[in-house]
């Protein structure tokens, strides 16, 4: 079975226009995430990524660095949209039939390719949809409290059933949390889990999930997995280890300069 990793990059952001095309330490947000697909594909067996774009200046960007890339439209709504309409592409241009697809998000530059890998493995657990999410220690909870005041829609959490699979995610923090001073004194850990917006699909589940209807929790979220279990679908949760640059993506120049004061502290992972 084959699998394709797709980095979906759209030029035209609302919030940040020309967004994948911008530099971080010297080196476009595309350039980074294309190298995690890369090295995540070199260790999945049979397996193959691609840049998936609707502009031809990233299309350009691509060709000038070496990287695989194929257009798609303009016009699709979301990185799933675009990520299933890049696998069509390349079955008709190659006669190749991918039976995994997974969903990279073009600005998420700092994803160890491992959670890749762990997620290709998770699917052999039979799910339609896998992804990746890491416990939050109380001093990580801290600062995502923090973070809210300012930005309540960034960073996602989960919420984990016994079998590893999601019951509900939310931009709020969840679950709600009583007798936290006990404990905080019993665990290092919180009870809070972080989602990492990385998803692996079957082939028949990422074109099934594009052909519902966005769904009701998902227009009030903002959140298309949730799209996923309205619809009954199932998402195979991977705990990971948290990465050592941690970001809830880059959605705004201050999150570029956020990014650079985190290579500073920590190094650069580009290689």
């Amino acid at each position: 079975m084959h699998t394709l990793i797709v980095v979906p990059a759209r030029y035209g952001s609302t919030r940040f226009p020309g967004k994948p095309l911008a530099e971080i330490n010297g080196i476009s947000m595309l350039r980074r995430t294309a190298r995690i697909a890369v090295l995540a594909a070199e260790e999945i067996q049979n397996c193959s990524y691609v840049v998936a774009t609707d502009d031809n200046k990233i299309e350009a960007h691509c060709n000038i660095h070496g990287l695989s890339c194929v257009m798609t439209a303009s016009e699709l709504k979301t990185g799933s949209d675009r990520a299933l309409a890049a696998a069509e592409a390349l079955e008709a241009q190659t006669g190749q039939s991918f039976g995994r697809v997974i969903n990279l998000q073009g600005d998420a530059p700092f994803t160890p390719a491992s959670h890749i890998v762990s997620l290709a493995k998770a699917m052999d657990k039979g799910s339609d949809v896998a992804t990746p999410y890491t416990r939050l220690s109380w001093d990580a909870l801290d600062q995502l409290r923090k973070h809210k005041i300012e930005t309540p829609f960034s960073g996602t959490t989960v919420i984990v059933g016994e079998d590893g699979k999601a019951i509900w995610f939310s931009k709020n923090i969840i679950p709600a949390i009583r007798n936290e001073t006990q404990l905080r004194q019993k665990d290092t850990l919180s009870p809070v889990n972080r989602h990492i917006g990385l998803y692996a699909f079957t082939r028949e589940a990422l074109t099934r999930f594009t052909q519902c209807e966005e769904s009701h929790f998902e227009t009030l979220e903002g959140l298309e997995q949730l799209r996923m279990l309205e619809n009954g679908m199932t998402i195979q949760c991977v705990a990971v280890a948290p990465p050592q640059i941690a970001t809830s993506g880059i959605d705004s120049p201050s999150d570029v300069a956020h990014a650079e004061a985190l290579i500073g502290k920590h190094g650069d992972p580009f290689r």
